[in-house]
């Protein structure tokens, strides 16, 4: 019995120290994998208070649902014209885009609509982005395709600054007309009051130069040598008159005049036929 008992304290002993064994080998492997540490039983911290035997230090690891770094953004080319702006820039914008058939209308010197859906046709054909607007990028592109446009391709449908008066338009009421400009500018008493493109004659058919009068005005005037239509004629030498002309309107200076002043701007011509009298002067010059 003695000896049983002793086998069974043994035993009772035995299976103790290898409870403890085990559970110091859990904590060990626990330590290695967490970072633990381990403090002894019944220790206290410097404060006198009684800590847990065993502090486990979990390492911080990153969410995997934190918002990623996002990387920088390759920045834009920077925009030079778009939808509204107006000047010399968008006038040549315009006259290049109608060297190759992107854009029929103008130049006009105004970002408009019709400017936008050609830079966006243009953009697309050559893989740009079709954003309407011209960024360096584009305006590089387009450069490369074209020729620098000359003075009457700027103002192929008028729109371009007069040409000073000729002394001889600074008295009385005076059509005073401009080869140089090709502008035609209602002045009296060396006032300007109005001013409006306008074209000439060939040079088959070169308008006249030189001082004159109006000596017949006709409203729906037709041309009984050409049998053209000539509205808001004022003649001033032979069957030569100012008037408005439908060829000019739509074409610009791509074509010419018999010898007559041409004007393309049907309400300004309109205001002027009203304005001006049988008798007023006309100054034709270069």
């Amino acid at each position: 019995m003695r000896t049983e008992g002793r086998i069974e304290g043994r035993t009772g002993r035995t299976r103790g120290r290898a409870s403890t064994v085990i559970a110091v080998g859990g904590v060990a492997v626990l330590v290695a994998v967490t970072g633990c540490t381990v403090q002894p039983v019944g220790a206290d911290d410097a404060d006198g208070k009684h800590r847990s035997p065993v502090r486990i230090e979990i390492p911080h690891t990153p969410s995997a649902t934190a918002a990623p770094s996002t990387a920088p953004k390759t920045p834009s080319a920077p925009v030079l014209w778009t939808r509204g702006d107006s000047g010399p820039g968008v006038r040549e914008l315009q006259a290049r885009l109608r060297q190759i058939d992107w854009l029929f209308d103008g130049p006009t010197g105004g970002y408009d609509d019709l400017t936008e859906d050609a830079v966006k046709g243009f953009q697309g054909k050559r893989g740009l982005p079709r954003t309407g607007r011209v960024d360096t990028t584009t305006w590089q592109r387009l450069l490369g395709m074209t020729h620098r446009p000359g003075k009457w391709e700027l103002y192929l449908m008028g729109g371009q600054p007069a040409a000073a008066p000729d002394p001889r338009c600074m008295t009385g009421r005076v059509l005073c007309i401009s080869k140089t400009s090709r502008t035609l500018r209602w002045m009296i008493d060396g006032r300007t009051l109005s001013t409006m493109a306008v074209r000439f004659g060939s040079s088959y058919t070169p308008t006249r130069e030189g001082v004159f009068q109006v000596y017949w005005k006709s409203r729906h005037h037709v041309s009984t040598l050409y049998d053209s239509p000539m509205p808001y004629a004022m003649f001033f030498s032979g069957g030569q008159a100012v008037h408005y002309s439908y060829d000019f309107a739509a074409r610009g200076y791509s074509g010419g005049s018999h010898g007559c002043v041409n004007v393309r701007d049907e309400a300004a011509v309109s205001a002027l036929f009203s304005a001006v009298r049988t008798g007023d002067k006309v100054v034709v010059s270069w």
